[in-house]
């Protein structure tokens, strides 16, 4: 069930909070979460039914190995090691099998020439979420960080769904003892002004404005065999800003909906495209993501202990895990490889003593970005090629028709003049577009701030009365969100 449809906004989500308070005020309180359970992974079956035992084996298998991990503490360490490693696998083999079995068998193909036949299996939703939420909650039980929680209890944490299907990654330390508190299982007024606010804005920014420059980058990247320069330009920020927006957007609407259950998400973004360089861009973009990959793969590996090389190491097969997380293809691995040289040049940078200008700094930062997007968002090399090539084609430069008459003399260059981006299906609004694109990104508050230090008032009223109607208005072209894919 998609958060940008009727059915959620208008009936899954009102329903389930009032029978979910009802439950509680009549003193119901394993029942109030068994409900939450139930009403979770009937929102993840809305999808596809098929793929409910799926998870439901998935949390029944961590949670047993997450117990004895946690009871098991008079046995060997050995012996534990093995268990973690038993659940890692576990984990780690469901995730490869339904996300990287067809990756796998078309490599193999490729190299020894074979003719294995693809398994074409559906990736099941949020399989790369719920897998790495409950590896690190395996992690912490084998450093005994957890306690012993009952299958219920567990249960609520894995499928909350304003966080189940595309993150935050939550912590079972930040989730448990929310589910726990009492003053969590009565109404909250202010949670449910802030929850609603924060949830307009996130539907305001998927369907209005992600779903915009959606058309353009989808396009460009898919539909066009060649691009001039500006549509090139236009084509790779447009899903640069379309991915900002559609995730971010998504984060802003599980933290409003999980608020009016009193539950507070963890921030996933902090306007990242102000990021003067790329590790300010990772402590800022996709922050529960980036927590997870150093708290689990960055420092177990080593972290920045054992000298320069090894740390550069570390930084490289963390960003290379990180890329492959996202999607079953060498486009996503070369992307995660981009980022971690860019990490380790960064580190080779600053240990000179070296500093940019600010504006030089971010001028840098946000362009490699938006290149190495271009990586993460192809389908395919060629596609990726495409949009680069254009990028850089100095030679194929259209500018708009109506120019013409003002800059003829540009044509001695080998300037032309026409519908600038006729690949692209834009207009001059494009345009306009990508300009509210970087006021939005630059000099804008973003949701988290606006949030701590919401009142209710009217002009916070207004501006989320306002998000919502528009957004509701568009739900006409409901479209996925991006990160279901991965």
């Amino acid at each position: 069930m998609l958060f940008n449809s009727y059915q959620f906004i208008f009936m899954f989500l009102p329903l389930t909070f009032f029978v979910y308070f009802y439950l509680n005020k009549k003193r119901l309180t394993e029942a109030s979460k068994g409900f939450l359970v139930v009403s979770s992974l009937f929102f993840y079956s809305w999808w596809n039914v098929i793929y409910l035992p799926l998870i439901l084996i998935s949390m029944v298998f961590n949670y047993v190995i997450g117990a004895s991990l946690t009871q098991n503490n008079t046995n060997t360490k050995v012996s534990r090691k093995h268990l973690l490693i038993l659940g890692v696998i576990g984990n780690i083999g469901l995730l490869g099998y339904f996300k990287y079995s067809d990756f796998f068998i078309s490599n193999v193909n490729t190299i020894f020439d074979t003719d294995v036949p693809l398994l074409h299996l559906a990736l099941p939703l949020a399989i790369s979420f719920f897998t790495f939420q409950q590896i690190a909650y395996l992690v912490d039980s084998y450093r005994l960080e957890t306690k012993e929680y009952d299958f219920l209890n567990y249960a609520v944490f894995v499928s909350f769904f304003p966080q189940l299907i595309a993150g935050p990654i939550v912590h079972h330390k930040e989730m448990m003892p929310q589910f726990a508190k009492i003053a969590n299982k009565t109404i909250r007024y202010d949670n449910i002004a802030k929850g609603l606010f924060i949830f307009s804005i996130g539907l305001f920014k998927k369907v209005v404005i992600a779903d915009t420059f959606a058309v353009w980058a989808s396009k460009g990247f898919d539909v066009a065999e060649n691009l001039n320069l500006i549509e090139a330009w236009a084509t790779s920020l447009s899903y640069t800003f379309q991915l900002y927006f559609d995730f971010s957007g998504y984060t802003d609407m599980a933290i409003g909906a999980a608020l009016l259950f009193n539950i507070k998400l963890p921030i996933n973004f902090d306007s990242p495209y102000k990021s003067k360089d790329i590790q300010e861009f990772w402590r800022r973009w996709h922050i529960t993501l980036s927590r997870f990959l150093k708290d689990y793969i960055y420092i177990p590996l080593g972290g920045n202990r054992k000298g320069n090389f090894r740390t550069y190491n570390n930084l490289m097969a963390t960003f290379i895990i990180g890329g492959i997380w996202h999607g079953a293809g060498w486009t996503f691995v070369f992307w995660g490889f981009l980022h971690g040289l860019a990490l380790v040049i960064h580190r080779i940078w600053k240990s000179f003593g070296f500093k940019l200008w600010g504006w030089i700094a971010w001028l840098i930062t946000f362009n490699f970005i938006n290149i190495a997007w271009v990586f993460f968002r192809a389908k395919e090399w060629e596609d990726a090629i495409k949009v680069l090539t254009g990028m850089f084609s100095f030679d194929n430069i259209v500018l708009p028709a109506q120019l013409e008459s003002k800059l003829s003399f540009l044509s001695t260059y080998g300037i032309t003049f026409a519908n600038w981006a006729k690949d692209i299906g834009g207009t001059n609004r494009t345009a306009i577009w990508l300009i509210v694109g970087f006021v939005l990104i630059l000099f804008f508050s973003n949701s988290t701030q606006k949030l701590k230090k919401f009142k209710l008032s009217y002009q916070n009223a207004l501006l989320a009365g306002f998000a919502f109607v528009a957004g509701v208005l568009s739900l006409n072209r409901v479209s996925e969100f991006l990160y279901f894919n991965f």
